[in-house]
């Protein structure tokens, strides 16, 4: 009796063993983890059991939406829900990637420090997911600026299914009972005696038209300043700028009178003594929340009579945009602004650095779709061969001859 109990268990325990697994719900789409960390949960309720711990940029599969959540699937099987503002789209991590290979080439307008762990974003948008958290006392380097309202996109709605069409109810037909016929309408009654006086239209007196309620004036929409940062690691995203401070030696940044500083660049250095210091350019604006990046920019030389840093130019009143440019490698150092005119127009002036003195060489018109191409197709290139020709400040006092003799 033994025998035949122990065949039967052995046959069945390896029909089980070879019975398939069961089939997987097909994905309804695809979709990447954008924060940091994201943990997944078993059901919908918060408290519910975590079955997953994802990290950005991992791949997953949508198998079911319920509102603004969606369950997913990892590449290794597991299972879960979670919200559908912390993923990304194929063409968001996309789009994310490409816009830190194009920004690897852009230069820096300044370190930024941060004080407090600060959350990158996608875009410049409170509602866009942050991707990356920069730790505490970090530093950044700060690319670009951008102002956007403060406004809140609407999460998108999954499609419901139709409603099904309301049937109809059947009627039922009585054949048993007859229908009878309404009774007849009473007659007209006779118009009065004097009717024909009663036709004739009265004059109304016209009423003054009520006058119409002014419309109330819009107050103005709030709206962020954003930054465009990159890490040391090559990660770029957005970050709110008013956590940002620029870090510009603190003996510089006490003249900033109040003002924010947005960008600053070493021009050149001083030795004094033992010591060497280094010229700087800052711009600065008063209040921020402009769609231009500076209202005016400074250059501060190192005084060794005084041994103190003090201003050898400024410009005040001005709407600058960025990219500011300094270039040190020549004899003499120059930077250039992109400055606005007063026709509303933009043009790039260049001025070069010689000892205390601060002059302008160049302007020419400014146009940032000809100057990106431009950039792009450099970066393409190949570099050209350099050859060891005078420097500018030889070239414009060689020009400043020609034109006196």
């Amino acid at each position: 009796m033994t025998s035949p109990r122990a065949a039967i268990y052995v046959l069945a325990g390896f029909l089980v063993s070879c019975s398939p697994e069961p089939s997987r719900p097909p994905a309804l789409g695809e979709a990447y983890v954008a924060p940091a960390t994201l943990n997944l949960r078993q059901e919908l309720a918060p408290k519910s059991p975590v079955s997953a711990a994802l990290k950005h940029g991992e791949k997953l599969e949508i198998l079911e939406y319920r509102r603004r959540f969606v369950k997913v699937r990892t590449e290794q099987g597991a299972e879960g829900w979670t919200d559908m503002r912390q993923l990304l789209t194929p063409e968001q991590m996309g789009g994310l990637q490409r816009m830190a290979e194009s920004v690897s080439q852009y230069p820096s307008h300044g370190a930024a420090s941060v004080y407090e762990p600060l959350n990158m974003h996608f875009e410049p948008n409170r509602a866009s997911p942050g991707f990356w958290q920069i730790p505490e006392t970090a530093k950044v380097d700060v690319i670009g600026h951008k102002l956007t309202p403060r406004v809140q996109p609407a999460t998108p709605a999954a499609a419901l299914p139709p409603k099904p069409a309301p049937q109809k109810r059947k009627t039922k037909e009585r054949q048993s009972q007859t229908k009878l016929a309404p009774p007849p309408l009473p007659p007209a009654p006779k118009p009065p005696a004097n009717w024909v006086a009663l036709s004739v239209p009265k004059e109304e007196a016209e009423e003054p038209e009520a006058p119409k309620p002014e419309p109330k004036p819009t107050g103005p929409v709030p709206s962020d300043d954003w930054s465009l940062v990159r890490t040391k690691d090559g990660k770029v995203g957005w970050v709110l700028t008013r956590m940002l401070n620029m870090a510009i030696p603190d003996e510089v940044a006490q003249y900033a009178e109040g003002h924010r500083i947005t960008s600053y660049f070493p021009l050149g250095q001083v030795q004094d003594g033992d010591t060497v210091k280094n010229n700087w350019l800052w711009t600065t604006i008063v209040k921020g929340l402009e769609p231009y990046e500076f209202d005016s920019f400074r250059v501060f030389v190192w005084s060794r009579k005084h041994h103190r840093y003090e201003t050898a130019y400024i410009e005040r009143n001005i709407v600058g945009h960025f990219p500011v440019e300094v270039n040190n490698s020549g004899a003499v150092p120059s930077f250039s602004v992109v400055l606005e005119a007063t026709d509303g127009g933009l043009n790039r002036k260049t001025y070069t650095f010689d000892s205390y003195r601060i002059r302008m060489v160049k302007r020419e018109p400014y146009n940032p779709r000809l100057e990106g191409e431009a950039s792009k197709a450099v970066a393409s290139a190949p570099a050209p061969l350099t050859a060891n020709g005078p420097s500018l400040y030889a070239r414009l006092k060689e020009r400043v001859k020609r034109l006196f003799h």
